[in-house]
């Protein structure tokens, strides 16, 4: 049996909007504690989670990216179009393995390939790659790949190329599919500050739907963006904006985790009794270090080589690891510190779906698809006087973003309370604007960020089966799990 979920959608309304509409702090969850390591410390539905699992076979998480991208035809002159534009679905495939394993295959260095959009392994992606400098003839055939050749481009691909993602996700064995009808319901509520209706089945024990329900979620940063067994990244990256660059090799080598495989934890130990000792013993530590581990070995033969361990030997040691890892380091620290943010505001009760005076508000994208609700950081306007309600309507029609920031060299704080919520935060990580003027691939000037994230999503419950399927599209650079958490209810682990 199907049960289709049903969200009324001219709901009468419960209570006026106000400042407040769309959230209150006394109904909210607290997350998982391992969430809250990540700076998420809310759910904003306080219906009873599904339960469930995600992912048991790669074909229940499909993501196929909006693509932003536009190609000539292979035949053009690689000397004007030096890029093949290749289009890949991967089952199973983390996407720098790929990466690897496509620029192997080649014999060409991994620095020439790149893509738009970082992808899950446990999961069947489509998503576009570029590999410079090479011919189609020279496009090799890969296990669990298949690549289309596109056509070429004129540079490397880059995180603008990518509009956003849609998803098609199954939850399998949940406790209680029938709940997604009520979280569906909530997150609708939080998105317009309505009483939520709908979501109860009838007498039959079947409820539902009508296609796509409009709903809101907060626009966190998913646990997966720190490290989803070890969440350490913006660790290292908060070791590195702050200027420490030993503590910042160490977070990433030692510092072991419960999640890890023994052998794991015990090599990460064995770092951490040397890096507490007056002469360690890198080589020691590197034949400690497991071989799939090849990015802690690579700063762990560096330490080996240098010896005298200044703040450039350590620093050297980071930058072992690959460039887009480098900047990802404090890319996840301003994650975590905007997380923080998101998460004071819902505490305080200011709102996500419209600003208050002093709030900067970003307007939407007007080149993005239809399905994708997408802000445009680059067209900014502080929220003040008349203008609050001004841009809250234009807000509420999905028309212009709160934001916050993710703090680098140029960001300028909102005022009044929300300024207020910035500054709070980034006095407590010990953390400033100038701090981020950095060398190499270190250095961001930060920009900003919405702070709520629309879609429509429709559901399908499958009660025979103890499963229900999600269909849901984002903008680039949001994430599915935190959509996918408000249904679910579970450990992060988990998703």
């Amino acid at each position: 049996m199907t049960i289709r979920v049903r969200v009324t959608a001219e709901p009468e309304r419960a209570y006026p909007r106000g400042e407040n509409a769309g959230q209150t702090t006394t109904d909210m969850r607290d997350a998982h504690s391992l969430e809250r390591r990540v700076g998420i410390d809310h759910y904003v539905s306080d219906a009873e989670g599904t339960g469930g699992r995600l992912r048991v076979a790669p074909e229940d998480f499909r993501v196929r990216e909006v693509e932003a991208m536009d190609s000539v035809d292979v035949d053009e002159d690689p000397g004007d179009y030096p890029n093949l534009l290749l289009r890949v679905t991967l089952r199973g495939w983390d996407t720098n393995d790929f990466a690897r394993r496509l620029s192997d295959a080649l014999g060409v260095s991994r620095e020439r390939v790149a893509w738009a959009g970082t992808k899950d392994k446990y999961a069947v992606t489509t998503q576009l790659f570029s590999v410079r400098d090479v011919s189609p003839e020279a496009v090799p055939d890969i296990s669990d790949a298949d690549v289309e050749v596109v056509g070429r481009i004129g540079r490397d691909l880059g995180f603008g190329d990518l509009a956003g993602n849609d998803f098609d996700v199954r939850v399998r064995d949940a406790d209680a599919p029938e709940n997604a009808a009520a979280v569906t319901a909530e997150l609708g509520a939080f998105l317009t500050g309505e009483e939520p209706v709908g979501g109860e089945g009838d007498a039959d024990g079947d409820t539902a739907t009508d296609g796509p329900v409009p709903v809101a979620v907060p626009n966190y940063f998913g646990h997966q963006r720190f490290g989803s067994r070890r969440p350490v990244t913006h660790e290292v990256g908060l070791h590195v904006v702050r200027g420490e660059w030993r503590e910042a090799v160490l977070s990433y080598v030692g510092n072991p985790a419960d999640a890890e495989p023994e052998g794991t934890q015990a090599a990460r130990r064995f770092v951490d009794e040397q890096a507490d000792s007056p002469d360690p013993d890198w080589h020691a530590a590197l034949d400690e270090m497991p071989h799939r581990l090849r990015y802690e070995r690579s700063m762990l033969h560096r330490l080996a080589d240098e010896g005298d361990e200044t703040d450039d030997d350590w620093r050297h040691a980071l930058e072992a690891v690959p460039r887009n890892l480098q900047r990802l380091f404090v890319n996840a620290a301003q994650s975590y510190a905007f997380n923080r943010i998101l998460s004071e505001r819902l505490e305080r009760g200011l709102p996500l779906t419209r600003p208050v005076e002093g709030d900067v508000v970003c307007f939407a994208d007007r080149d993005a698809p239809e399905r994708l609700s997408r802000a445009d950081p680059d067209r900014t306007q502080v929220a003040t006087g008349r203008r609050v309600e001004v841009m809250a309507r234009h807000c509420e029609r999905g028309r212009a973003f709160v934001t916050a920031p993710l703090v680098g060299t140029d960001t300028e704080l909102a005022e009044g309370e929300a300024g207020e919520v910035e500054r709070a935060v980034l006095d407590e990580l010990d953390l400033a604007p100038s701090d981020f003027d950095l060398p190499g691939e270190f250095d961001s000037s930060g920009t900003r960020r919405a702070v709520l994230l629309r879609t429509d999503v429709e559901t399908a419950v499958d009660a025979d089966d103890d499963a229900y399927e999600l269909s849901f599209s984002l903008p680039s650079g949001s994430y599915a799990t935190v959509l996918l958490r408000e249904y679910l209810k579970t450990t992060p682990q988990d998703l």
